[in-house]
């Protein structure tokens, strides 16, 4: 190739169309509740989202604001009812909590010859709860099974717990020569009912998600606790410097904080609809079925729930106790019965006493296992006013007619049937009973 051919070549080069422009970026703008908002896409993919006009009212938009941080995204509609009243309770919970707190820390503090300010005694607060709490996971940790099938009641009993330990806390001054007795004692208590609090956590958070929401639901919790901690801290420090200067302003705002606290918690756990099953919930859920015929929801059940006397028996539903060992079920003399009393294919033993009919659920029963022989159970009770004979495999041929319709209606109103959780732990296995 010569010169003047490169030379053509690149004069017509240099006459090729220049490459065309990049498009426009995409952008919309949507207007939506007083608020427009605009809307492009960037060059390398990303959406971009700006506020270009908000006629919304300045306490309109604190509201949303305040909203979209304390609260799981999509709210109302991705959490199960009552999380609202779980969460105003649980905000004047921590907020009584708190200011308790820096009071028994002051009145600790004077008890061993010092005169802490306020600010003193809130940073020491922090040291002594979080010093027990190594001897409180140590004393909890062969409960958890028992949290697992009661944690609202396990809840109020933390902090009932909690509340004992701020009390001897704050009672400390009077009997100075018992310093290190009493405030062992008191934070001994406070860490086991800081453990027990955290355990239950799960599960509670886990009865309001509702779309898969789980870690939102948690993050928005904590960051309400954290809000009202901090402002019942401050109410806290502005009591001990005025009103709870004296041991005698103490005794009388103390036992009123400790009151609220208390009251606080059990309307939260009130309002929690638990969905999975334990021997409170399924003896509920059968008398109502034997009653009216009809299912309650997790929702409809939660008020009615005991959370200081969990074990109670329902007459209506068989009167049944679940989880005691087989070996004090039936006497040695009674051993001829077991087999009797387990029906073929069967995960549960039913013991038909004087007072109540004791059920033993096999390893591997699930809670649809434990709704079956709660329902012959159930059955039972009600043929026997009948007939004397036979009472047990009339009552069994009642429990498969209704079975279907009743655990199907179960699943429907939200329930969970693929576990039982009686908390105890006490099962049988098949193989013992055989020999």
């Amino acid at each position: 190739m010569n010169l003047l051919e490169l030379f053509k070549m690149k004069k017509n080069d240099s006459t090729d169309p220049p490459p065309p422009p990049p498009p426009p970026p995409v952008w919309w703008i949507e207007t939506s509740d007083s608020v427009s908002r605009h809307f492009q896409f960037e060059p390398d993919g990303q959406l971009c989202v700006k506020i270009v006009g908000d006629t919304r009212p300045a306490l309109q938009r604190i509201g949303e604001s305040f909203l979209n941080q304390f609260f799981p995204s999509g709210y109302p509609y991705s959490v199960n009812e009552g999380y609202l009243t779980y969460t105003r309770y649980r905000a004047l919970q921590h907020f009584s909590s708190a200011a308790l707190a820096v009071l028994s820390t002051q009145s600790l503090l004077f008890a061993a010859g010092l005169r802490p300010t306020p600010a003193q005694a809130t940073a020491v607060s922090w040291i002594l709860k979080d010093g027990m709490q190594h001897a409180g996971k140590l004393i909890c940790s062969n409960l958890g099974a028992r949290m697992d099938s009661e944690p609202k009641s396990w809840r109020v009993f933390a902090d009932i717990l909690y509340d004992v330990g701020t009390g001897l806390e704050v009672a400390s001054p009077l009997c100075p020569h018992l310093f290190l007795e009493i405030a062992g004692l008191g934070n001994f208590a406070k860490g086991m009912a800081v453990v027990a609090a955290r355990a239950t956590r799960l599960p509670i958070y886990s009865s309001f998600a509702k779309e898969g929401n789980l870690s939102d639901l948690f993050a928005k919790g904590e960051a309400i606790s954290t809000l009202f901690n901090v402002l019942g801290l401050g109410l806290g420090i502005q009591l001990a410097s005025t009103v709870c200067s004296s041991m005698q302003g103490k005794l009388v705002v103390g036992p009123f904080l400790s009151m609220v606290h208390v009251y606080c918690v059990r309307e939260e756990m009130r309002a929690t609809p638990v969905n999975t099953l334990n021997p409170q919930r399924t003896a509920m859920l059968v008398a109502e079925f034997l009653k009216n015929g009809r299912i309650c929801s997790p929702a409809d059940l939660r008020y009615q729930e005991d959370l200081l006397f969990t074990g109670r028996l329902i007459d209506e539903a068989g009167r049944v106790k679940v989880g005691r060992p087989l070996h004090k079920v039936f006497k040695p003399s009674e051993l001829h019965k077991m087999e009797q009393s387990h029906f073929l294919n069967e995960k549960f033993i039913l013991h038909r006493g004087a007072q109540w009919t004791d059920m033993i659920l096999e390893k591997s029963a699930s809670g649809e296992d434990a709704l079956r022989g709660w329902l012959v159970a159930a059955y039972a009770t009600e043929i026997e006013k009948r007939i004397s004979e036979n009472v047990l495999q009339e009552a069994y041929e009642k429990m498969n007619d209704a079975f279907g319709p009743f655990v199907s209606e179960l699943r429907i109103k939200g329930w969970h049937t693929d576990r039982f959780l009686d908390g105890s732990g006490c099962r049988f296995d098949a193989p013992a009973l055989v020999a």
